[in-house]
């Protein structure tokens, strides 16, 4: 069970992982908290609550690029991690990014040969994610006119990531279609920078 959750990014890290980090944050805080105790004595309760402040954004940015495997699990990748990552690869830091973005996730069973994830979001907006390796063409048949859409209503929509870049036939079928979206190499990257998936495509 445990190897089986690992693999699908759901167990965490290890405590050898992330004990350097834990050790370096245990006296990073002692010397923050000296000097605040400090900056208190000598400028007043303004400086403190600035470094505080400043702290609380710094320190997870600093976790995340300081430990690539637990950024990583927590769902950030650089555009080159991106690019190694073979399609099974891709779709675990899919998963990862997605859970990172409040969705939970699973992956169907019997998909191995070409993954697939089912993804819902806590309004009831459901997601099916598939992977386009290479520059295989999308149904040539002509989509149904879309009907009008809620969160949690009729079948889900489908998000068809590549790293590469899709071709007009491509986007104009996916306009037509309606329950399709596209993400391309550079939406990709950003996604896996930190952006929200919902900035960079329309779930509505």
């Amino acid at each position: 069970m445990v190897g089986l959750l690992r693999s699908q990014g759901r167990y965490g890290p290890e405590f050898r992982e992330v004990l350097p980090v834990l050790a370096g944050l245990v006296l990073a805080l002692s010397g923050a908290v000296a000097g605040v105790a400090a900056a208190y004595r000598a400028l007043g309760i303004g400086v403190p609550l600035a470094v505080l402040a400043l702290a609380a954004v710094a320190v997870p940015v600093l976790v995340r690029r300081h430990r690539p495997s637990v950024r990583r699990r927590l769902g950030y990748y650089t555009a080159e991690e991106i690019a190694d990552l073979d399609v099974a690869g891709l779709a675990l830091a899919v998963a990862r990014m997605l859970r990172r973005d409040g969705w939970s996730v699973r992956f169907p069973a019997g998909e191995r040969v070409r993954p697939r994830l089912q993804a819902r979001r806590g309004d009831g907006q459901r997601l099916e994610v598939a992977f386009r390796p290479v520059a295989e063409p999308l149904p040539d048949e002509d989509p149904p006119a879309p009907p009008a859409r809620r969160p949690g209503d009729g079948p889900p929509l489908r998000l068809i990531v590549h790293r590469g870049a899709f071709g007009p036939r491509d986007v104009r079928w996916t306009r037509a279609d309606g329950s399709t979206r596209l993400m391309d190499g550079a939406l990709l990257s950003r996604w896996a920078g930190g952006t929200p998936l919902h900035r960079l495509i329309d779930l509505r």
